[in-house]
């Protein structure tokens, strides 16, 4: 019973998944299709017993216990479109035990370090200098995913308004606040940018260099060369900046609500990650101030 495609196209065009997502989606049904294959099963064999091999395979394969779960996630998700479809009766997903989750705390840029290079490093006067600081700041200052700030337009900007609007998940939007300092940034970026895109006409507000919307791979390397020059991290992504903010908001007292509305999440549960950086700090500030800690 294979009817991937038909769930991908499912995925992009009713749910709206973003591009990446669905992209995941295909890698690890194809892969648990595979697995099928070479067990000598026809097509997608979708019983409890199959899916309990895969997950060992996956574990013995030194796969991490999280991205288990994301596959396994992917294959309930393909389940519940066949039942939908009424292709399958019930989801055999109900009788796989997922790998356990050591909880993760996110990763997050030092305020110092930050403020060190946005403030003090000198990313030049040309195109990509302007652009890549715009880029930096616009994750870090709002906490939008890498999709988003692609997504932009240059109509997402509100000048009077000193907000930007963004087209989160599945196409839910949101207005996020801009501070002065970065409105005057993203109008010395949009004066340069004219001439980059002046042959090649786009409505994109993030652009390459020779005209182009910006693309996946590009933020991650302004965003990871740059963060490497002030921090040490094993990941330098940009999804680290979304910590950061995120992070720095609930330091320095934030509502956890409102850093909610602020990334997009879905529920609260999401956001409470947060809260415990926030606990690494108040115990680290406790235990260096009270007399008897």
């Amino acid at each position: 019973m294979t009817r991937i495609d038909d769930f991908l196209r499912y995925l992009q065009a009713e749910k709206r998944y973003a591009t990446h997502t669905v992209k995941a989606y295909k890698n690890d049904l194809n892969q648990f299709h595979a697995f099928c294959q070479d067990t000598d099963h026809e097509g997608v064999d979708l019983h409890f017993r199959t899916i309990r091999s895969w997950v060992v395979f996956l574990m013995d394969s030194g796969y991490s216990s999280r991205t288990v779960h994301r596959k396994l996630t992917s294959l309930s998700t393909y389940c519940k479109f066949l039942i939908k479809e009424g292709l399958l009766d019930s989801n055999p997903m109900e009788r796989v035990l997922k790998p356990k989750l050591n909880k993760r705390v996110p990763a997050f840029v030092e305020e110092g370090k930050m403020d060190l290079l946005l403030n003090e490093f000198d990313f030049g006067e040309d195109f990509s200098g302007i652009r890549n600081r715009l880029v930096l700041d616009l994750l870090y200052q709002t906490g939008m995913r890498r999709s988003e700030l692609i997504g932009l337009t240059t109509g997402s900007i509100n000048r009077e308004g000193k907000s930007v609007k963004v087209s989160g998940k599945r196409g839910k939007e949101r207005i996020i606040p801009l501070n002065e300092e970065l409105l005057v940034a993203m109008e010395r970026y949009l004066i340069i940018r004219k001439e980059v895109v002046a042959l090649k006409p786009t409505d994109r507000l993030i652009v390459t260099e020779k005209g182009g919307p910006a693309y996946d791979k590009l933020v991650y390397r302004i965003v990871n060369r740059y963060l490497s020059m002030v921090t040490t991290l094993d990941k330098k992504s940009p999804h680290v900046l979304r910590h950061t903010f995120a992070t720095h908001m609930l330091n320095r007292g934030a509502d956890l609500n409102a850093i909610k509305e602020l990334l997009g999440h879905a529920n609260l549960s999401a956001t409470q990650v947060y809260t415990h950086n926030t606990y690494k700090k108040l115990k680290s500030i406790y235990n260096q101030a009270h007399p008897r800690a």
